[in-house]
């Protein structure tokens, strides 16, 4: 069954699809959270088994006169664009969907950018380490074949690398940048924020205890995370069907990995 449309078109008259895995919340979520906030018309393959996901990154698949073959999803299908890579499709996003702060005015043509760097930053140490203390050393393995050296990996992870880059984005809530409200940047809700959320939920369901301990230290970040989870459009969007579960994506709950040092 495909994934019920929105209500409300892309800017363009054009409706979006998200081709991702199904039962994971994964690096598409990040799309998904944008598409929701702004009610635009998407369909989600999560809806319709793998098929459609291995069509696309398969080996007979050597992609059209415009558009190269892709590694890997999430990709992303709007009128005859076709873009893989997650920042990447965030960011041609984001100014459509109006979750790029105010980049058309002239005083602030470059946020885009400047919202780049913090979603980098939140995918480089919040996701894509968070995937390496259940797979430190193979993807390929299964996390009963690695759990000593995983267990070392998040020690070092909870010990280091959460607190330093949550730290780091409570700095930036901080700042003058970050602007009136609980947001990263101008003074309203960008698709930082919500890039943020995600992974500070995702944490949460794989950490809760550590996280229990990070929120005391860093209210600002949590903060944020409560104010985009009350929004209504999110608070409608997590409370469906077309919400994936939490299971064996880049969030995985253990409990011998659930450490506060």
């Amino acid at each position: 069954m495909s994934a019920p449309k929105r209500q409300k078109t892309s800017k363009d008259g054009v409706p979006y699809e998200l081709i991702y895995w199904p039962g994971i919340p994964g690096r598409g979520e990040h799309i998904r959270l944008l598409l929701e906030e702004a009610g635009a018309t998407y369909t989600d393959t999560a809806h319709q088994g793998p098929d459609p996901v291995l069509s696309m990154i398969g080996a007979s698949n050597l992609g059209d006169e415009s558009n190269p073959p892709y590694l890997a999803p999430p990709m992303l299908r709007h009128g005859d664009l076709v873009i893989s890579q997650t920042p990447n499709i965030l960011m041609y996003l984001a100014p459509r969907l109006g979750l790029a702060g105010d980049s058309s005015s002239e005083d602030d043509g470059d946020a885009i950018y400047r919202l780049n760097a913090l979603v980098l930053t939140a995918l480089d140490g919040l996701s894509n380490e968070v995937h390496d203390c259940h797979h430190p050393i193979a993807v390929s393995l299964y996390y009963e074949d690695q759990k000593e050296e995983s267990l070392r990996r998040t020690q070092d992870y909870v010990a280091n690398r959460l607190p330093k880059y949550l730290g780091y984005f409570e700095r930036v809530l901080k700042g003058k940048a970050s602007g009136e409200g609980p947001w990263l940047y101008g003074g309203r809700l960008t698709y930082a924020d919500l890039v943020l959320f995600h992974c500070v939920d995702g944490l949460k369901f794989m950490f809760p205890k550590a996280m229990k301990v990070m929120e005391k230290e860093h209210k600002g970040v949590f903060e944020l995370y409560e104010a985009v989870k009350a929004r209504p459009k999110i608070q409608e969007y997590l409370a469906s069907d077309r919400r994936q579960p939490y299971s064996q994506g880049i969030y995985r709950h253990y409990d011998e990995l659930d450490i506060t040092e």
